[in-house]
């Protein structure tokens, strides 16, 4: 009998949350403040991790900015400065786990306890899986997700103790499908939209609701670290564009963040296709970019 409203309670459950979930596309989130939060971004001296450290400065957050190239993060830092933010700079290695834990104890003695982590390093080497170097495969897995796990195992005490604060996972659309010549990368993102599906999971089983979670998965950005990439179907996004997205998905405790949202949708369908179609889809996505492909680089 205790089974029987077991299953009916949890369909209850499911109808309510779809409908509240319907609801909410009509009626705007409720926007938090983060004015005066401490936020670390990494890989800010670039692309998605600069553009967010602007938004973020703009709106009277502190900053805390950490790159591998000291001459980018300094930029980075120079502009949110005139736009009147706190900013600290670090050059920190994201794939290096003792400089990680060095960098984030120096944060807290200098700056404070972070609130807010932006893991956005990222490295990829567009290859076929034969001409991709092992020291190349590895650094993709230490920047992409290891480096995930370690800067939020040192921020990580500190929101607990308080039950405050947001981890932000910068990933992929290639961590739900994947392309032809970035099998390093797609399986890194895959980990690392683990790492935000399980840690969001165990934040609420521990009953930290305080802690949020969010989880970036654009489709190809314009930020040069992928050479000449184009495609039939998806657009190729710029970094204003991701970025809106990340903040909006950021204030508003968004889960996961599709850039273009009709994203989530075809990924959805795709889980139901059969191979050969799905084949045919990959077929007119024409997705190319340059790649080394037998010591070669061509367009793939």
């Amino acid at each position: 009998m205790k089974i029987i409203l077991d299953l009916l309670l949890l369909l209850l459950i499911i109808v309510y949350s779809c409908l509240e979930s319907l609801l909410k596309v009509f009626i705007p989130r409720r926007r938090k403040s983060v004015a005066g939060e401490i936020v670390l971004i990494t890989g800010a001296g670039h692309g998605i991790g600069r553009q967010t450290a602007y938004e973020f400065a703009q709106r009277k957050s502190r900053l805390v900015l950490w790159d591998i190239n000291k001459h980018g993060v300094e930029e980075t830092a120079a502009e949110c400065r005139k736009l009147g933010a706190t900013t600290h700079v670090f050059v920190v290695d994201c794939s290096n786990r003792e400089e990680i834990y060095s960098s984030v104890d120096q944060v807290k003695k200098e700056v404070g306890d972070v609130t807010i982590v932006v893991n956005n390093a990222g490295a990829i080497y567009p290859a076929d899986l034969l001409s991709t170097k092992d020291e190349e495969i590895t650094k993709t897995f230490e920047v992409n997700i290891l480096g995930h796990f370690w800067i939020t195992k040192a921020l990580l005490p500190s929101m607990i103790r308080r039950n405050h604060g947001h981890i932000v996972t910068v990933a992929s659309v290639c961590g739900h499908g994947v392309i032809p010549y970035l099998i390093p990368y797609c399986s890194s993102k895959f980990a690392a939209v683990g790492f935000h599906r399980a840690l969001t999971s165990e934040l609420e089983a521990l009953g930290k609701t305080g802690i949020k979670t969010s989880c970036l998965c654009p489709v190809f950005v314009n930020t040069g670290f992928t050479k000449n990439p184009s495609t039939r179907i998806w657009p190729v996004l710029e970094t204003e564009e991701v970025v809106r997205s990340l903040i909006d998905g950021i204030l508003t405790n968004k889960k996961m963040i599709f850039v273009p949202s009709y994203i989530n949708i075809s990924l959805a369908i795709e889980r139901f296709l059969p191979e050969r179609a799905l084949a045919a889809i990959n077929r007119v996505q024409d997705i190319q970019f340059e790649a080394v492909i037998g010591h070669k680089i061509k367009m793939k």
